[in-house]
């Protein structure tokens, strides 16, 4: 029997040839990447806004994980805490505040923004004395939400904070209603038009507009 031919010592000759990838190993800059992506948990029981947020924010790059309710969040961060987190004030099965203390039980070092309509100014305020960077009035966009982050409260008194809010306009306050309804009937259009009292065709016209100033 012949003997086998030598392995060519020569580190060109066993290269895998131009133009094919080398299986087992990732893209460079792909582990760098994904080992600097920063974790975000968000925290919402409207499902449209939630999922359209979540969406935006992972393609700034953030890993995020949604929660609906309270308890969900709670338990996510227990399993594995999040570096940062925006959280809604008021949901249905507990405050956001409820969230926000047992975010910073499990970790002080997360970085919390809440959400908060104009009728829960004080709350966003007791919200910040409790460790919160930031709050913000809804519907924020991800790039209202980074901003908030990277501001913080900027060593401001939490009570003087509330000021900044100013009261939503009308039209501001119905795109809130209509989407909170629409969150509340899963997403179907004939019933939260029915519950609304509109014209379905009104209701979807309606939700196709951005969300007024």
């Amino acid at each position: 029997m012949p003997d086998s031919e030598p392995y060519d010592t020569d580190p060109d000759a066993n290269a895998p040839s131009e133009g094919k990838p080398v299986t087992g190993r990732p893209p460079e800059g792909v582990e760098a990447e994904a080992a600097t992506a920063r974790t975000l948990l968000l925290v919402d029981d409207d499902t449209v806004f939630r999922e359209r947020l979540a969406r935006a924010l992972r393609a700034r790059g953030f890993d995020v994980s949604t929660a609906a309710d309270p308890q969900a969040a709670i338990d996510l961060a227990e399993f594995d805490s999040p570096e940062m987190a925006v959280v809604d004030l008021r949901m249905p099965g507990g405050s956001g505040l409820d969230v926000l203390r047992e975010l910073k039980r499990i970790d002080p070092a997360t970085q919390v923004v809440v959400l908060t309509g104009y009728g829960s100014i004080a709350t966003a305020v007791d919200a910040v004395k409790l460790g919160a960077a930031n709050y913000l009035p809804k519907p924020a966009d991800a790039d209202d939400i980074l901003q908030a982050f990277q501001r913080g409260t900027g060593g401001a008194d939490p009570a003087a904070l509330g000021e900044s809010i100013r009261a939503p306009s009308l039209a501001r306050t119905e795109w809130e209603h209509i989407n909170r309804v629409l969150s509340d009937c899963g997403g179907n259009i004939s019933e939260a038009s029915r519950r609304l009292g509109i014209h379905r065709r009104s209701l979807q016209r309606k939700l196709h507009k951005l969300a007024p100033d």
